[in-house]
């Protein structure tokens, strides 16, 4: 888009940052084809309980993220919606599997050091 001459109907100003939007939005569409291409069911074997949550977690957020933004284009308030609290109840939950998840390394990484002080 950004070699192309401009034809649309729009401020010539904001070229670069619709050029932008439409590079991040083929990311996204070809991120969600990856995601995609592989069942849920099977992609939720390969993975513990917490890396399930994970899987869970963040797709719903992306999800609700999305619906920001089309709430934000369609000209609605998103903070004025009640998508504004359930992204806000998502992160509690993200940021509770993140501590479990800190808490798990940090004991992995403590009977590593003890290991280690016990052979010396």
């Amino acid at each position: 888009m950004a070699d192309e001459e401009i034809t649309e109907d729009y401020p010539v100003e904001i070229h670069e940052h619709l050029s932008t939007t439409e590079n991040f939005t083929g990311a996204v569409d070809e991120m969600l084809k990856t995601l995609m291409s592989v069942s849920r069911k099977e992609l939720l074997q390969k993975l513990d309980p917490l890396g399930q949550a994970e899987v869970d977690l963040l797709s719903t957020y992306t999800l609700n993220s999305m619906f920001w933004v089309y709430l934000a284009t369609q000209g609605v308030n998103p903070k004025e919606h009640p998508v504004k609290q359930e992204l806000a109840r998502i992160r509690v939950h993200m940021n509770r599997v993140k501590e479990i998840t800190d808490k798990k390394k940090a004991g992995k990484l403590d009977r590593v050091a003890n290991e280690g002080k016990s052979k010396n």
